[in-house]
C-alpha cells in the first residue's frame, strides 16, 4: 500500500513502540492497573456505611424484671454493643470523651409508667457523626420494639405495651449531615493544596535543570526546603480562613472550640501536607509521577481511610490499622471534635503531638533528598 495510505506494518510497529512505553512507565501502570483494584476491594470489602458494635450506655435508674427484659434487646442486637453504667453524669462523659456513641436512659418511674400506658425512654446520641447516630437511632428503636413484642406475646396481649422512646442529638442539634462533613472538608482541602501543590515543585526542578544550578550557590538543602514551604503554607492559611468562613456564615456549622486551637492545628496539618508533598516530588523527580502519587498517597486514603465518609469502627482491623498510618485521620477526629463538641484537651494534645512527629520526620526526610549532591 502507498506510504500515504494505511499500513498494517506502521500499525504494528507502532503499537510495539507504544506497548514498550507503557510497560516502561510504571506509574502509568500503577494507575491504570493496581489502583481499580484497590479501589474494588476496598469499597466492597473494607468500607462500609453499616455501623456494628455501635457502643450505648445505659443507665437504669429503674432496675424492675419488666425493664431489663425491654433492656436486654440491646444485647441481642449484633449492631449495639451495651454498656452499663451507674449514673448519667458517667455515662455523659463517657460520650463526650468518645468511649460512648449513645446513652439509652430508663427513668426511675419507668415500671409505674408501663401500666398506665405512658412510659417513655430517653435516647441521647452523639451527633457529631450524623449517619452513625441515625444508624444508631434505627437500631436501638428496633431492638426495643422487637424485646416489646416479645413480652406482649409471652404475655398473650395483641400489641406490645406503650412504651416511647424519646430521641435527643447533642452536638448536631439540627441533625444535618452537613456539620459532620463540613468540618471534614477542611481536612480534604489541606490535603489537596499541600500535598499535590508541593509534589511539583522539586519534580519540576529536576526535569528543568534548575535544581543542579542551586548546587553551586551557597544554598543549603534546609534553606531550600523551607523557602519552597514558606509561600504555600500563605496559600493555605488563606484557603483555611475562607473555608472556616463558609463553614461558619454559609454553612452555619457551629464552632465551638477555641478558634485559635482550630487555627493552629490546621496550619500544624497543612505543614504535614505541605512536607509530604515535597517528599514525593523528591523521590519521583517528575511532574506527571508526582501529581498521580500525590494524589495516591495522600487525597484518596485522606478521603477513604480517616472517617471522613466511613466510620471506621466498621472496618476490618487490618485496615483500621492503615488507617492510624495516616496523619488526616488524626486531624480528622481532632477538627470534627473542636467543631462540634469543643476543645478537649487530651484529644487536641495527643493529635497535635502525632501531627508535630510527622511534620519534623517528613521535612527531615526532604531535607535529606535535598542534600547537594548530583546523581
Amino acid at each position: 500500500m502507498s506510504a500515504g495510505g494505511f499500513s498494517r506494518r506502521r500499525l504494528v510497529a507502532l503499537v510495539r513502540k507504544e506497548t514498550r512505553q507503557m510497560l516502561r512507565d510504571r506509574s502509568n501502570l500503577v494507575v491504570g492497573l493496581l489502583l481499580p483494584l484497590v479501589l474494588v476491594l476496598l469499597f466492597g470489602y473494607g468500607l462500609s456505611f453499616d455501623v456494628r458494635n455501635g457502643r450505648i450506655a445505659v443507665v437504669m435508674e429503674d432496675s424492675s424484671a419488666a425493664t431489663s427484659s425491654i433492656v436486654a434487646g440491646l444485647a441481642g442486637s449484633d449492631y449495639l454493643d451495651p454498656i452499663w453504667t451507674n449514673s448519667m453524669v458517667e455515662a455523659e462523659g463517657m460520650i463526650r470523651v468518645g468511649r460512648a456513641d449513645a446513652i439509652l436512659r430508663v427513668p426511675p418511674d419507668f415500671t409505674r409508667d408501663v401500666v398506665s400506658g405512658g412510659a417513655q425512654l430517653q435516647l441521647i446520641l452523639n451527633g457529631v457523626d450524623s449517619n452513625t447516630a441515625q444508624s444508631i437511632e434505627s437500631y436501638a428503636t428496633g431492638a426495643i420494639q422487637m424485646a416489646l413484642a416479645h413480652i406482649a406475646d409471652r404475655q398473650g396481649s395483641a400489641a406490645p405495651s406503650g412504651v416511647t422512646v424519646v430521641q435527643r442529638v447533642w452536638f448536631n442539634e439540627a441533625n444535618t449531615s452537613t456539620w459532620f462533613l463540613v468540618p471534614g472538608l477542611i481536612v480534604l482541602v489541606m490535603t489537596l493544596i499541600g500535598a499535590f501543590l508541593t509534589s511539583l515543585l522539586i519534580a519540576r526542578e529536576w526535569e528543568r535543570g534548575t535544581l543542579e544550578a542551586l548546587f553551586v550557590t551557597p544554598m543549603r538543602p534546609l534553606e531550600l526546603v523551607l523557602a519552597k514551604l514558606a509561600p504555600y503554607l500563605v496559600i493555605g492559611a488563606i484557603d483555611l480562613v475562607m473555608c472556616l468562613i463558609a463553614a461558619r456564615y454559609l454553612f452555619g456549622v457551629p464552632m465551638r472550640g477555641s478558634l485559635w486551637i482550630i487555627t493552629l492545628s490546621s496550619m500544624l496539618y497543612l505543614l504535614v501536607s505541605l512536607a509530604l508533598g515535597l517528599v514525593i516530588s523528591g523521590v519521583t523527580r517528575n511532574q506527571f509521577a508526582a501529581s498521580q502519587m500525590a494524589l495516591l498517597a495522600s487525597f484518596m486514603p485522606a478521603m477513604m481511610l480517616s472517617g471522613f465518609v466511613f466510620d471506621l469502627r466498621n472496618v476490618p482491623p487490618v485496615i483500621q490499622m492503615v488507617s492510624q498510618i495516616l496523619p488526616a485521620t488524626h486531624f480528622m477526629g481532632l477538627i470534627k471534635t473542636l467543631f462540634m463538641a469543643g476543645d478537649y484537651w487530651p484529644q487536641i494534645l495527643r493529635a497535635n503531638a502525632i501531627l508535630a512527629l510527622y511534620a519534623v520526620l517528613l521535612i527531615y526526610l526532604s531535607w535529606r533528598m535535598l542534600a547537594k549532591r548530583l546523581d
